[in-house]
């Protein structure tokens, strides 16, 4: 009884932001929240944060493969099985910031060095009452660390992998300045499975470099990032290379919180057509994708009385991007602008010590202009979007505590979708300048007893977008983004945390998804790229001389198509973490990621493409 009270009063003190906009203890929050602290992280063997991530059930990409070995236009996150694409259905910040690509809606996971991280904080459930389109499934938010220290880790190993990720700060007076860096490169693997693999399949390679720079004194801060990644995707012809960079100041004046950025990006990608021998390729495509965002908010939380507690903001962005297409034969150069504003009010309300409601609108406006393909103009688009939230958490007794959410949700299509076409081996997808925005109806309800947590939901999604099979031909797919009709997903998530000793401690975490197609000529079909059941477990030995991590994922069988055609296998993985400190704040690291070498199928395209087999790296670390 001791250990489960000591780990009740754990999760109680847990600060989270991201459930309000505003520090909350999690125990206070109605939201599903899971939070990966510092010592989590430094935990995980994995060399990418995304993977990091996997800890958390609900949490996938477009595919299961990670950022390590993928196309970066297939790095879209969603939770709680929702439904996958190459746009996120969750938005990802750092620190208030928008991180997905302002173009597509996908992430680089690489952009906020490792070792500058405080916690991340994923937020499971719609929450576009407070942060609008990109929200409708979740969020995911890296908090940054504000102390004084240096940090420095670094690791090399299989595949000719190495990586670095460095963190500096230092204060002098009313100044603080930090600066922090990662480096990764991998000469990669073969992606195609063995039985299928020709000549043209060569290692997919990939390298990134991210740094940056963060001055500021008393609430106000300037920071500057820059980000390079380069990837060979499979093929000798099969390439992406993209540079941004980022300038983003804040201020925090009391209640007041404003932010502001800009981003500007080029991103190229080359795509080819393989004989069905995959003796021989040609390249189909040489792609260029310049794009530019810039955005602000302003949000201002104030305690009215003793019962109230308020949030409300306004924000607004303004995207331009373009696809310059050339092909063998021809050239396509098609892009558009992209306007949004929003603003939003929250109202977290203290009936009684032991009841409370949280109350949340949002409205979002949003157009499409200036769109166009080669020399003709598209039409304009406009469109609207009202986020309700009603949330209630009832505290039975200290260790027992009922919630109950209803909310709306909704995702604008992104320029990407809109305008750009993409190829993945043999399947190509065609945009659709019609698309209009996904619109989610969700009801959940919860119950935390002592260290287990559980949570039940149904969510309705109306005009789901998705990538809908128009012809198949042995040598080509050809699919186009399209609103299919509607989409449910039923599901239940189950986590856990125990400590078993003084120096153990045991996690689990369960989450049963059914989603399928509701309405429309896909009725009845399951939703591609999401598994019924998922789960994971991690055990964790801790003591001066030596900390021991041992993580397993299992994943049922999912569908890589709309058609239910080409099925990917369950699986079953496990990662291994040690680090033993030698002297002062120097650490031995080993990190041993699928370390029983499992197949784990990432793509049907018709080809079958694996993840990462087992990889072992052995590094260095300094500080914390």
């Amino acid at each position: 009884m001791f250990l489960a009270v000591a780990l009740l009063a754990q999760i109680a003190d847990t600060i989270t932001v991201t459930a309000t906009r505003t520090k909350t203890r999690l125990a206070d929050t109605p939201s599903s929240v899971v939070v990966l602290n510092r010592e989590a992280i430094n935990n995980s063997p994995a060399s990418t944060i995304d993977d990091t991530l996997r800890e958390v059930p609900g949490f996938t990409l477009f595919r299961r493969s990670g950022s390590r070995s993928a196309n970066p236009t297939s790095q879209g996150v969603s939770l709680r099985g929702i439904g996958a694409s190459g746009a996120s259905r969750a938005i990802v910040l750092d620190d208030g910031v928008p991180l997905n690509d302002p173009f597509g809606g996908w992430v680089y996971w690489g952009r906020v060095p490792r070792a500058s991280l405080d916690r991340v904080e994923v937020l499971r459930g719609g929450a576009s009452d407070l942060y609008g389109s990109g929200a409708m499934s979740g969020v995911v938010q890296f908090v940054r660390r504000h102390d004084d220290a240096l940090t420095v880790d670094v690791s090399g190993g299989s595949e000719r992998t190495g990586e670095a990720s460095v963190y500096t700060a230092m204060s002098r007076g009313a100044w603080r300045g930090s600066i922090a860096a990662d480096l990764f490169s991998t000469n990669g693997y073969v992606l195609v499975e063995p039985r299928s693999r020709g000549i043209v399949d060569v290692n997919a390679t990939a390298r990134h470099s991210s740094v940056d720079a963060t001055l500021a004194r008393g609430g106000v801060f300037v920071r500057a990032s820059h980000f390079e990644e380069a990837r060979n995707n499979g093929t000798p012809l099969q390439t992406n290379d993209t540079a941004l960079t980022q300038i983003a100041a804040g201020a925090d004046f009391g209640p007041l919180a404003l932010r502001a950025y800009g981003v500007d990006q080029d991103y190229a990608q080359t795509f080819s057509s393989i004989a069905a021998d995959r003796s021989t390729e040609r390249l189909t495509v040489d792609q260029r994708v310049p794009s530019r965002s810039r955005g602000g908010s302003a949000q201002f939380a104030h305690v009215v009385g003793a019962h109230n507690a308020i949030v409300a903001g306004v924000e607004g962005r303004d995207v331009n991007g373009v696809s310059d297409e050339t092909q063998p034969t021809s050239h396509t150069r098609a892009g558009g602008h992209q306007r949004s504003a929003s603003f939003f009010v929250q109202d977290v309300i203290v009936a009684t010590p032991r009841l409370s409601f949280t109350t949340a609108l949002r409205f979002d406006d949003w157009r499409n202009d200036k769109a166009f393909r080669n020399a003709i103009a598209l039409a304009s688009r406009h469109d609207s979007s009202w986020s309700p939230r009603i949330a209630a958490l009832y505290r039975a007794s200290d260790e027992i505590s009922l919630t109950a959410s209803a909310y709306r949700a909704f995702r604008a299509p992104t320029l990407n979708e809109l305008y750009r076409s993409f190829r993945v081996g043999n399947v190509l997808t065609n945009a659709n300048e019609s698309l209009g925005p996904e619109r989610l109806e969700a009801f959940e309800l919860g119950a935390r007893v002592a260290n287990v947590r559980a949570t039940a939901f149904v969510m309705n999604v109306d005009d789901t977008i998705a990538n809908v099979t128009l012809t198949t031909t042995p040598t080509l797919i050809t699919r186009q983004r399209r609103n299919l009709g509607s989409t449910q997903t039923r599901g239940l998530e189950l986590e856990s945390d125990w400590r078993l000793a003084d120096r153990w401690r045991l996690s689990a975490g369960y989450l049963f998804s059914d989603a399928s197609v509701t309405s429309g000529t896909l009725d009845g079909k399951r939703l591609p790229q999401v598994p019924r059941n998922q789960l994971t477990t991690q055990l964790i030995y801790s003591q001066p001389r030596a900390t021991i991590a041992l993580l397993g994922r299992w994943s049922a069988m999912q569908f890589d198509d709309d058609l239910n055609q080409l099925p990917l296998r369950s699986y079953a993985v496990a990662d291994l973490f040690v680090s033993i400190p030698i002297r002062n704040a120097i650490a031995v690291t080993l990190s041993a990621e699928n370390l029983f070498d499992r197949r784990i199928e990432v793509s049907a395209t018709p080809v079958i493409t694996l993840n990462t087999p087992r990889t072992v790296r052995i590094g260095l670390r300094f500080g914390r």
